[in-house]
């Protein structure tokens, strides 16, 4: 790598970097989502059990990518400070939470540990922001686009679980709608900021990640959603279609941003030194 005036791509964050806001952010809003929709016996169980799981894979992924394991020790030393450390205490909120509302079979646990699932959506958007020297992740709206992508993320993963086994219920749908708009309206908001600071070839690859998750990611699933309204025979293959394109395309803008549209700003040396002279 030639080091220079010129924008380089971050390589300190690979996919396993990805793959802690991919799994973690979809994780939480499975557990929010669910929370909040009206499950309730083994359904909200197994719907907990999955989103406790894929935020502690998101969090074993991330663990290897840091070279030294024992390294990740340190992130418990700076509440005060660090992101990364707020983002684990959240973790360890949902974990305790959310398994004992698993066993307890508790509904006010389980949107105990789904308020905690939001603030670890959150801390992840704030971990991304707080890297100013990126300057596709330093735009403050990124941190409301990687909240909302968690939600619409876990709602589609909810509808399309529920599609599987067993008709949604209209308020799961609804709250899906409302995620897939919200997730919309940031990535708008984040557009007209980032298009003032990153670079071209950031831009660029934004700007496909960008049309697939609005065109694939909220359209289609919007308009299976109403074609499943009024054809009923169709209605639980339209939610399946839609919660896996909500969800595929959510992962995959997160995998392009982290890994593809990373570019820092490069540096300037505004004054040269000169031999001879002061």
């Amino acid at each position: 790598m030639n080091y220079g005036p010129k924008p380089w791509q971050q390589s300190n964050w690979d996919f396993r970097a990805a793959l802690n806001f991919i799994f973690g952010g979809a994780g939480a809003g499975l557990l929010t989502i669910a929370a909040f929709s009206g499950l309730g016996g083994n359904a909200l169980r197994a719907e907990f059990l999955l989103g406790m799981a894929l935020i502690g894979a998101g969090l074993v992924s991330v663990w290897f990518e840091i070279g030294r394991p024992l390294r990740a020790l340190n992130v418990g030393f700076n509440p005060f400070t660090s992101w990364m450390t707020r983002e684990s205490f959240a973790a360890g909120l949902v974990f305790a939470l959310g398994l004992a509302a698993v066993w307890l079979a508790s509904r006010p646990l389980a949107q105990a540990a789904a308020l905690a699932a939001l603030v670890f959506a959150y801390c992840q958007g704030r971990i991304l922001q707080a890297a100013k020297g990126i300057p596709a992740w330093r735009v403050p709206a990124l941190i409301w686009l990687v909240f909302t992508t968690a939600l619409a993320e876990g709602a589609g993963l909810l509808v399309a679980l529920a599609a599987l086994f067993d008709a949604p219920a209209r308020g799961v749908l609804g709250y899906f709608s409302l995620a897939l708009i919200a997730r919309a309206l940031a990535w708008s908001m984040y557009r007209g900021g980032v298009t003032k600071s990153a670079v071209r070839p950031a831009l660029a690859v934004l700007e496909r990640a960008g049309k697939l998750l609005i065109q694939f990611g909220t359209i289609a699933p919007l308009a299976l959603l109403l074609a499943g309204w009024f054809a009923p025979d169709i209605a639980r293959i339209a939610v399946l279609l839609a919660g896996v394109a909500a969800l595929a395309t959510g992962w995959q803008f997160k995998f392009v941003l982290i890994t593809r549209a990373a570019y820092n700003q490069g540096f300037a040396l505004p004054h040269l030194p000169v031999r001879g002279t002061r």
